[in-house]
């Protein structure tokens, strides 16, 4: 059985960090890219940035370029995702997604986590 299990989320002051886990059961990650994508109140779900075997790290949303960093423990199957210097419109909750390739598009992930909300706040 397919699953994504997100960890890691809380509240935090702007300028601090977190790391998000997304634990992957089921399938290995080495032939699927996961996808990290947040979704704000009210706002459409974004997609964040994504990793592969084949395309290595791909950002989708300028504004987390140079904040956020994605890595991969096989061993452990899982994806972490590490938040610098946060802001407070980077207030969302966060989902990780399995897909047969990177894309920013979320129809094309067919597993996804039950998201972990991250607050970004004084």
């Amino acid at each position: 059985q397919v699953q994504l299990v997100e960890s890691g989320g809380g509240l935090v002051q702007p300028g601090g960090s977190l790391r998000l886990s997304c634990v992957a059961s089921g399938f290995t990650l080495d032939y699927h890219a996961i996808g990290w994508f947040r979704q704000a109140p009210g706002k459409e779900r974004e997609g964040v940035l994504c990793i592969s075997s084949r395309y290595g790290n791909i950002y989708y949303a300028d504004s987390v370029k140079g904040r956020f960093t994605f890595s991969r423990d096989n061993a452990k199957n899982t994806v972490y995702l590490q938040m610098n210097s946060l802001k407070p419109e980077d207030t969302a909750v966060y989902y990780c997604a399995r897909g047969p390739f990177c894309s920013a598009y979320a129809g094309q992930y067919d597993y996804w986590g039950q998201g972990t909300q991250v607050t970004v706040s004084s």
